[in-house]
């Protein structure tokens, strides 16, 4: 139990109750002060503290590791922390499948399926994330044919506001699996989920410099031609860093100790830190000094199993803004962010990252329906990133972008129902659900309206 706490008490049934305390996500822009966090140790246990809070008048939202940049998690009523909803529930290798508790995170996951052998076909670039908080939020890494984690759902188990256990899949609860892979939270209570896996295989990356008019030029050529495809661009730059991920049938190359130390540690954390540390102070600086990092990593070829392909630690903190646009809008409107970045008095110390997923059928994931390509822009913590945000996401509106659920965005109702044509099954659903609004926050009825 947290020691911060200066109350706890047990709940109905022994699930774990902690007095008021604040909660702040990783990056520390958002910050709620729940009336009381519970910590259920069972699904039994989570059912009877939703009926509680709703005997109370209590608003309910679960909480993952905090890596959402919005207050998708936010609430003043009851937080519910799922630190012992972990592990993994049932390998079944004949179906391919892993069914994992929803408090797992994606690091814990991915160690123990690489113990038997198995992994995700797809993932994104962090795994410090729950299972859970993930998904419901659409995370996602870069894949010409494989989508986002949620995409990779078979089926899943959801506690909804009477403290009802739905069992969800295809064949059961099918239009509550359609649009509860990816939540945000408006539906119930995610407390285990069912991935698809498979035996466990080798990536090749490929990691190299590219300007960027070469890369926007042959954009197109580089994602037919890679499985997983993906790259950065420096800002005040023409320097972009590119990564093409494949299978591969060996030998393992891993990347050495030193050299992980050096590039992925040293010069993408420790240096980086630094950088970004003169530029908040300085930002006259930015410009002269993005020309030198940009050039600061060099090529270089490894092959390994996918989570130490896909992943890597991300110690630096900041704020982020992410939008998905058809994919053939990509090039377009990442021309036009540059040519705003170029004319205005902004400094970014941040690369901007672009990244692909095929469409999907989930109903408010960002690529459904649609081929995708998402542009996340960044700025350091600390640093003012309004303008900045502003004037990217105006780009990426005027190209129908969608933005991603778990970072920072303006748009709301209204706007999201033009850009999502099942939009509309997904809040009735919410409506039959939920009608109380149990789950409800300042964000839900932003996004999700009344």
């Amino acid at each position: 139990m947290n020691t911060q706490h200066t109350a706890q008490a047990n709940g109905r049934n022994g699930s774990r109750t902690q007095r008021r305390s604040p909660w702040r996500n990783w990056a520390g822009n958002v910050v709620s002060r729940p009336a009381r966090e519970v910590t259920p140790a069972s699904v039994d246990e989570l059912a009877a503290a939703l009926r509680t809070a709703a005997e109370r008048g209590e608003r309910v939202k679960p909480v993952g590791a905090g890596h959402s940049f919005t207050a998708a998690a936010a609430t003043d009523g009851v937080l519910i922390r799922p630190d012992l909803l972990t592990g993994i529930r049932k390998i079944d290798r004949e179906a391919g499948t892993v069914t994992v508790e929803a408090g797992t995170p994606l690091k814990r996951l991915n160690l123990a399926l690489a113990r038997e052998g198995l992994s995700l076909t797809n993932m994104g670039d962090i795994m410090e994330q729950t299972v859970a908080g993930a998904t419901s939020t659409g995370t996602h890494g870069t894949g010409r044919d494989s989508g986002s984690i949620s995409a990779q759902i078979t089926a899943l188990e959801l506690v909804t506001a009477d403290g009802t256990v739905l069992s969800c899949s295809e064949k059961e609860n099918p239009e509550v699996f359609a649009a509860a892979r990816i939540g945000i939270g408006a539906l119930g209570v995610v407390t285990a989920i069912t991935f698809a896996v498979e035996p466990v295989f080798l990536l090749t990356a490929r990691e190299e410099p590219m300007s960027f008019d070469k890369v926007t030029a042959e954009f197109d050529q580089l994602f037919a031609e890679n499985e997983h495809f993906e790259f950065y661009w420096f800002p005040h730059t023409g320097n972009c860093s590119t990564k093409r991920n494949n299978r591969s049938a060996g030998p393992e190359n891993p990347v050495s100790a030193l050299s992980g130390w050096f590039e992925d540690e040293l010069l993408s954390n420790g240096l980086f830190q630094a950088v970004n540390s003169l530029g908040r102070a300085f930002p006259a600086t930015i410009p002269s000094v993005a020309k030198i990092s940009s050039r600061a990593l060099s090529a270089r070829t490894y092959t390994d199993i996918p989570y130490k392909v896909f992943t890597s630690p991300r110690r630096v903190r900041f704020l982020e803004m992410e939008y998905a646009v058809p994919r053939e809008a990509l090039v377009p409107a990442l021309r036009e962010l540059k040519a705003m970045v170029d004319r205005s008095p902004l400094r970014i110390s941040f690369p901007v990252e672009v990244r692909t997923a095929p469409a999907d059928d989930i109903a408010l994931s960002t690529a459904s329906g649609r081929d995708s390509a998402y542009i996340a822009v960044h700025m350091y913590k600390g640093t003012p990133h309004q303008a900045y945000f502003t004037a990217a996401e105006r780009i990426f509106t005027e190209h129908a972008g969608r933005p991603h659920w778990g970072k920072i965005h303006t748009r709301d109702a209204e706007y999201l129902s033009s850009v999502y044509p099942r939009f509309g099954e997904f809040t009735a659903l919410r409506d039959r659900l939920d009608p109380d609004r149990l789950f409800g926050n300042d964000y839900l009825r932003r996004v999700l309206g009344g």
